[in-house]
């Protein structure tokens, strides 16, 4: 499995994290968020993968973000159309689509995406578009029968983390933030370090 760290903030914060050579760091562009990032990010090993998390943004604003931060993927956390996400694919960068998850998930509403995105992330449906600190119920992904690549999300501490490992589903990367924080979008480098996948 790959490691993405998102609701990156700080420079100097970044340039610790990247030393500890996540496949990605995740930079989030939504106003409302405690982790909005409005700085420059610090030069970082080009192995790591830039990520720009929107929500409901305009195709303007995630092309000007693309070019200002050179971003390798954008990840949709908002209710955008398998149209809007066909759009993004003729520049010629990956796309994450975000699903919220509960009990009643209807697997159904990821078949329309299936062409227009690159991967599939699956969070814990919360107040918040991200970053609620829980997790779901994993056995749901039981019910996932699509080839896509997918991103795990909601809640993952290092306990999680090795219950994850015993799980026996595909999971292609599993993305880490609020429980590895000392403070929204400021994070524990030591708690990184323990990471183990």
């Amino acid at each position: 499995m790959k490691i993405k760290i998102c609701g990156m903030k700080y420079p100097e914060n970044i340039q610790e994290a990247a030393k500890l050579q996540p496949d990605y760091l995740g930079f989030i562009f939504h106003e409302k968020s405690a982790r909005y990032f409005d700085d420059e990010i610090p030069k970082i090993d080009k192995s790591i993968q830039k990520v720009g998390v929107f929500v409901n943004a305009s195709l303007e604003e995630i092309l000007e973000k693309i070019k200002c931060y050179d971003l390798q993927l954008v990840q949709l956390h908002g209710n955008e159309s398998p149209e809007f996400c066909d759009l993004l694919k003729y520049i010629n960068i990956d796309i994450i689509k975000v699903f919220s998850v509960d009990d009643a998930f209807d697997f159904r509403t990821i078949y329309s995406y299936e062409s227009v995105c690159d991967y599939f992330l699956f969070d814990t449906k919360g107040k918040l578009h991200g970053g609620n600190g829980i997790t779901f119920n994993w056995q749901i992904l039981e019910n996932y029968l699509s080839k896509k690549p997918f991103f795990l999300s909601g809640g993952i501490g290092l306990e999680e983390i090795e219950k994850i490992k015993k799980l026996n589903l595909p999971i292609y990367a599993i993305d880490v933030n609020s429980k590895f924080e000392i403070e929204p979008g400021l994070k524990n480098i030591e708690l990184l370090k323990n990471i183990q996948l």
